[in-house]
């Protein structure tokens, strides 16, 4: 290659990147000239929502609001966090004046199992503006925080003195971050917790059925766990086999008939005078659906265990039976349906735990 073509070559090189350098330096002059303007604009998300308002103001400086039945909520997408909701859950709104971190909600992790009901706390990501479940181990900042004490559970519906407490808890966090915080009617959550109580034990039902040996004779504890794990079913903490589905969660339960749990270190010598298979119907998704699936596996288990499928009279459970157990689950279902609980959901499975 001769002296020239490696000067022309050269002086290319030099040009290009001349011209690279001019355009990056284009570019970061851009980005100071406007990038803070884009950044000072209010989200969208907290519109309606007005920090001077007199109603936000209590005496002694606090603020705070009681929502009304036409105050729209943030837009809150996230599974966990979008499964509150003021039919289940008591729900606080706390707007700091910055950004903070989970250590703001310090009051609520030395507290939270205080109030006799499932608290979740979420929060919106400063950095992706997405709401997630807050824990307070995170390191993540965050703009605002959504506190939710849920109404009812199995146990029956919260009490007045423990949304009361939630409501106190949540206005020392605000006092202590200088938060804007919105609480809603107390006397209205509580009458919202009974109605729930009372329409989730309306739903709330367990089918069971009965697996009994064939003959005067006793299953054999490591039998029933060989059947059992050929059937994809595992022993769980409770004593019990379970058939999950793909997220984990149960659709099946085998126990002892006399509720004695199973045990790995009892398989050898533990023998059992009938099992019962369960089907939790406000948990399981399509419980009409399952319950179907359910006699199929209950067929399954009594034709490699040797046993008969029962009543709780031990009678032969018949056509006619099964048909009316599962008119009564499609019932069931579709109140749920109706009163926008879908069975087998996050927010079914935390009401009916």
């Amino acid at each position: 290659m001769s002296e020239l073509q490696i000067s022309l070559l050269g002086i290319g090189a030099a040009v290009i990147a001349a011209v690279y350098i001019y355009n990056f330096w284009l570019q970061r002059q851009y980005q100071r000239k406007f990038g803070s303007a884009f950044k000072q604009h209010e989200d969208a998300l907290y519109h309606g929502i007005t920090k001077n308002d007199p109603e936000n103001i209590s005496g002694d400086g606090e603020q705070e609001k009681h929502l009304t039945t036409d105050k729209i909520r943030l837009n809150v997408p996230d599974e966990v966090c979008n499964d509150l909701h003021e039919k289940t859950d008591f729900i606080i709104d706390i707007y700091p004046v910055g950004i903070v971190t989970a250590e703001a909600l310090n009051p609520l992790w030395h507290r939270r199992f205080d109030f006799g009901k499932n608290v979740n706390a979420c929060g919106m990501n400063n950095s992706t503006g997405n709401w997630e479940k807050v824990i307070a181990e995170s390191q993540i900042s965050y703009r605002t925080f959504r506190l939710g004490l849920q109404l009812a559970d199995r146990a029956g519906p919260v009490s007045m003195a423990r949304l009361s407490d939630f409501r106190d808890l949540t206005r020392e966090i605000g006092k202590l971050i200088q938060a804007e915080v919105i609480i809603p009617n107390l006397e209205d959550a509580s009458i919202r917790a009974i109605q729930l109580d009372e329409f989730c034990a309306e739903v709330d039902r367990m089918i069971g059925i009965n697996l009994l040996p064939n003959g005067d004779i006793t299953l054999a504890a490591n039998e029933i766990a060989q059947v059992a794990q050929s059937l994809d079913m595992s022993l769980q903490a409770d004593g019990a086999f379970h058939l999950l589905d793909t997220y984990g969660y149960t659709l099946y339960s085998l126990c002892n008939v006399d509720s004695t749990p199973f045990q790995h270190h009892t398989f050898n010598h533990m023998r059992v005078k009938g099992l019962t298979l369960l089907l939790d119907v406000p948990r399981v998704e399509f419980p009409a659906r399952r319950f179907d699936e359910m006699l199929i596996l209950a067929k399954r288990l009594a034709r490699d265990l040797g046993a008969t499928v029962v009543d709780d009279e031990r009678v032969v459970l018949s056509d006619y039976n099964l048909a009316q157990i599962g008119e009564q689950i499609i019932s069931l279902e579709k109140r749920m349906l109706e009163n926008n609980i879908n069975p087998g959901s996050p927010q079914a499975r935390r009401l009916f735990a």
